[in-house]
This record gives C-alpha cells, structure tokens and sequence, in this order.
C-alpha cells in the first residue's frame, strides 16, 4: 500500500478536529443549527491553517443524509464520496490554474441546474485571489444572486488581492495561525496515535518552524520520522530542518556579550561547514535576540506570544543583556539580513553584523548612561550656557525697564518684544506649577529622588503616546509640548523640562495645561498634574545631587565703576553694562 503522507491522513474530518480555529467552526454549526446557512463564503488566512478542509467539512455537514447537522457523519454515501472528491455536486477549482473568464462563464452557465446526488451544490474556489479582472468581473452576479440550492465557498491566503465587490458579496471568516500549545498538542496525539517516540523539545521546534501552519508541522514531523523511522528527537530535527540548536545561540550571544571574536567567528565558520546558510542564521539570531528582548522587558510574565523558549539559561542570559542594547543588536541584525539580499558572499555580511554588535557593545560599556549630559560636556560650553541664561535674564528685566521708564514702545497686543526671548519677561500664568531651581529647592531634591521609581518608568514607557493624543486633539499645544521631555514624576505630578522658555511658558497657560493633564489621565489611567522646569536648571540640580562638592557657580555681571551712575536715565546705564559702551550708541530725537 503507497504511502500517505501525514497531513492527508490526519486531514480533520469533522468541526471539532480543526485546531485553533473555534471562533470560525462554532459559528458555522450554529448557522447550520438555526437553518442560516450563507449562499456565500470567504475563508482568508495563512498557509496550513484549515481553510480547505473546513469548506470541505462544511459541504459534508450541509450536504449528510443524517443532516443537515452541526457536525457530518462521515459514515453515509453523501460523506464519504465528498471526503473522496467523487461527487459531481461538490466542485473544487483552482482558481491559480483556472482563472480565465471562459471557466468562470462554465460555472455562470451550469449554477442553474440543481444538483443530482445531494442537497446543495457546493462550489470551492481555492486562491480565488489568482482569478483575472475579466473572471472576477463574470463571477459578480451569479456570486451576489445564486440559486437556492448553491452554495459557494472562496478560500485565499491574500484577502487584500480581492476586489471589494467580491467580498462585501460574501460572510469573511478570517483563519488564525495556530498557537504553538495547540500545535504541540496536536503532533503529541498523532505521535502517540502513530507509535512514534518524540522529545516534547523536538515537536517545540518543528512547531516554531511551521509559523502557525499545522501543514507544514505535520510536513517536518513526516520528513523526520522518515529518517528515523520511529523516533523523533531535538537534535535530529534541528539537523534535518537545517536550522541552529538554541544552545549555539545562547553560546554565540555569551560570546558576544564577553567580545570574545574569535569563538564568534569560529561558531559562523563551523555553521557554514554543515551548510547552514547566512540568510537562516541571521533570520533565527533576529528570532532568539526577539525571545531575549520579551523576556528581559517582562521576566515575571509566562511566554508572551507562545513561542519563546524561556529555560533558565535563556532567563539568565536575558538578564546579562539590557533592553537597549537588545534593541541595538535587533536593528543591526536586520540591516544586514536585507543587505544580503544583494550580496555575492551573504557570510561575509553576518560576520561583519557580529563583529560591529560586539564593538557597539563595548563602546555602550565605556559610557556612563546615568550621568547628566551637561556633566559630560566641555567646561567652556557649560560656562557659556551660563552667560546666555544669565544675559535672558538681564535682557527681560531690561525690557521691563524701558517699558515702565517710557523709554520705548510697548509691543502691540499678543506680539511679544522684540528681544528674541519673548516669554523671559511675562509673568507666569497664576495657577502655573513652574519650579526654580533656587525658589523649590526642596521640591527638585524629592523629584530627583523619584527617577528610579516605576511610575516614572510607566511615563517614559507611554510619552509617545501622550504627544500623539495631545496632537490629535489640538496641534498647537504639541508644538510646544514637543519641545520637554519627562525627566521625574512622583504619584501625582509629572515633571517635563523645556530648553526653551517661551515652549514653557505656553505650555503652562491654564488651558493647554488642562488639556495636557486631561491626556495624561486618560492614558496612564490617573489624574496626574504637570509640573516644568528648564532643562538647564534641572541638570544643574541633578549635578549637584550627584556630586554634591561641586557647586554650580553662578556667573554675575557686576558694574564697572567708569560707567556706574554715568547717565541720568537707568536702563542706559544697564544697557552699557550689558552690550559695552562701544556697541551703545545714543542719539538725542
């Protein structure tokens, strides 16, 4: 007797054999139940997860002499010569080998005729995406208005192919991938069912390698047991299937962790010898560094997805890694996986992937994340930032000045002066919450005490978010918004720190702050007030806190004598001390 291959013979033969697809089998039984069976159906999803063979089960149910029933016998004639493909009532087509306009006509002109050996006549149109616009066109009307006795049912793997005429005509069921529990589940019981021993590691693999796909699992179970003959184990799967065992990943990501090259480019070497290709090598590190990143950013939470393989060493190396750096590895990894799409020599390309991650890596070590940029800055730019904050300070009361003395004009109503610093002289909005560094001493050291703690961690995580509601809702306001960034919170308080004062300053109008608060709220689910500071006193603060034996220096313009009490009128005098008598010149209207 030829041989049958294992996904025909496991083949589901009735509604509660499809796996993983509940939400589409139960609806179709209780349309069944209730008499509301649709003249028209689209099945889309993946490869291998059940389309063909749940029409085929549908046309059984509707079509068995014990039925119409929720579930087929699979014991009458109806059932058994469907299940065989030998009822002239039941077509099945290939629409990617018959996709002309002549065939479809066939089917316009033969749908009338009600069906000789069964109930309904049922037809299974399999990639219907492959259909011409011409046969597209020709199956519109018989699709919308067919007989009462016919039944059809359209099955694709590319839904987005169709035209919109075609399925807004049809009940679309959208057919998920399998989950890697289910999966397991399944080739356990046709293991145990067929006499076969398999490692649970073994069918883990096979079913991370079908990509949600139950065919193509029971495809890689059948070539494996074809070689062993009886037994399923890890290392034979891994062999056969051509891909890299999970313990030479963790070895070459504990060698890359630890710069050791040479044991990296060994490892790529040796992979290359048992003809392992580039291309699947740097598609399954993509993969095992993805595994890393999910458990690294959420150790306590059982397999996200379903497919990760969290032992403890995985664990454990996850742990040895940091988010960042994960992410860093990721993007590098597919730079080069779409570089070698082009490459003559694609190993080439995954040594060099490896040996630029572990240089990045070492370059992340030498530098300190945790402190202040302006720590890190050159003394002379950190003094200069100092005299322009000093000088907009000096330039706004100067302007206050002039406007009190009369000795200039007041700019126009909403136009602010023209100093280039228009927010440096208006008074702050009454109910804003704006710290200073010399005014809320106490309340920055208790906001830099806060920076490690999760609420904070929760803000950074969702700020994205935050700008984006806050731009739906009114662009303006993200305009300034977008200037700060987060860089403490506490239970009930958010601090934002601005380089630019005039960003700041309208952001704390009464309503902009409202309508910021109000996103907050809505989004991390509390209410939370907004609190701002300058980013420049917020880094001086955090310095100082820091290392506490440095303290910033404040730079001040002191008066020279020859100048002081030269003119009658005050704001000249500051103005000299400012800008230098060269630069003053005074004219007499």
């Amino acid at each position: 007797m030829s041989h049958i291959a294992l996904y025909r013979s496991w083949r589901p033969k009735t509604f509660r054999e499809v796996i993983g697809q509940e939400h589409i089998t139960q609806t179709l039984q209780n349309s069944i139940r209730e008499s509301r069976v649709s003249h028209a159906y689209l099945f889309s999803g993946p490869r291998g997860t059940g389309k063909t063979s749940t029409a085929k089960i549908l046309a059984k149910a509707v079509n068995c002499r014990n039925g119409p029933s929720e579930e087929p016998c699979n014991q009458c004639e109806a059932c058994r010569r469907i299940a065989e493909g030998s009822v002239m009532d039941v077509i099945e087509l290939d629409a990617a080998s018959n996709n002309g306009v002549d065939e479809i006509r066939d089917i316009r002109d033969k749908v009338k005729y009600v069906p000789t050996e069964v109930r309904y006549k049922v037809y299974i149109i399999d990639e219907v995406h492959m259909l011409s616009i011409g046969a597209s066109n020709a199956l519109l009307k018989t699709l919308e208005e067919p007989p009462a006795h016919v039944i059809f049912i359209l099955a694709t793997t590319e839904p987005h192919k169709l035209p919109v005429t075609i399925i807004s005509r049809c009940q679309k069921f959208d057919f998920r991938r399998v989950s890697l529990e289910e999966q397991v589940e399944r080739l356990r019981h046709i293991c145990e069912q067929e006499g076969i021993r398999a490692e649970q590691k073994a069918l883990s693999h096979i079913a991370r390698l079908s990509d949600g796909g139950m065919r193509d699992a029971l495809s890689l179970l059948d070539q494996i047991i074809s070689y062993t003959g009886g037994e399923v184990s890890y290392q034979t799967a891994v062999a056969l299937t051509g891909g890299i065992a999970s313990d030479e990943f963790r070895n070459m990501a504990l060698a890359i962790k630890n710069h050791d090259l040479g044991v990296v480019l060994d490892m790529i070497d040796r992979f290359m010898q048992e003809g392992k290709s580039a291309e699947k090598s740097i598609e399954n590190l993509i993969q095992y560094f993805r595994d890393l990143l999910m458990l690294n950013i959420l150790p306590a939470s059982p397999d996200l997805s379903g497919r990760i393989f969290a032992d403890d060493d995985v664990k454990e190396l996850a742990a040895a890694y940091t988010s960042d750096q994960i992410f860093a590895i990721i993007d590098t990894l597919n730079h080069y996986q779409s570089e070698m799409k082009y490459a003559s020599q694609p190993h080439i390309l995954l040594e060099l992937a490896l040996l630029k991650i572990s240089s990045d890596l070492s370059q992340r070590q030498q530098v300190k994340p945790e402190r202040p940029i302006a720590a890190e800055a050159p003394r002379k730019i950190v003094e200069l930032e100092r005299k322009l904050e000093q000088m907009e300070r000096q330039l706004a009361d100067l302007a206050k000045t002039v406007l009190s003395t009369g000795g200039g004009t007041p700019p126009p109503a909403g136009e602010a002066p023209k100093t280039g610093h228009s927010a440096a002289g208006k008074r702050p909005n009454p109910g804003a919450t704006q710290l200073s560094k010399t005014k809320d001493a106490s309340r920055m050291k208790e906001f830099a005490g806060e920076r490690a703690k999760p609420w904070f961690q929760e803000v950074l995580m969702q700020w994205s978010q935050v700008l984006n509601r806050v731009k739906e809702n009114k662009i303006t306001v993200h305009a300034w918004l977008v200037d700060g960034e987060p860089v403490s919170a506490s239970k009930d308080t958010v601090l934002v720190a601005f380089k630019n004062t005039i960003h700041r300053e309208t952001t704390e109008k009464p309503a902009n702050k409202q309508l910021i608060e109000s996103v907050l709220e809505s989004i991390l689910g509390k209410p939370l007030k907004l609190a701002t500071i300058m980013l420049k006193e917020w880094n001086d603060a955090i310095q100082e806190k820091d290392d506490p034996g440095q303290t910033s220096e404040e730079l001040k313009l002191e008066p020279e004598e020859e100048t002081q009490g030269k003119y009658k009128e005050e704001w000249i005098n500051q103005a000299i001390e400012l800008f230098g008598e060269s630069m003053v010149v005074i004219k007499d209207e």
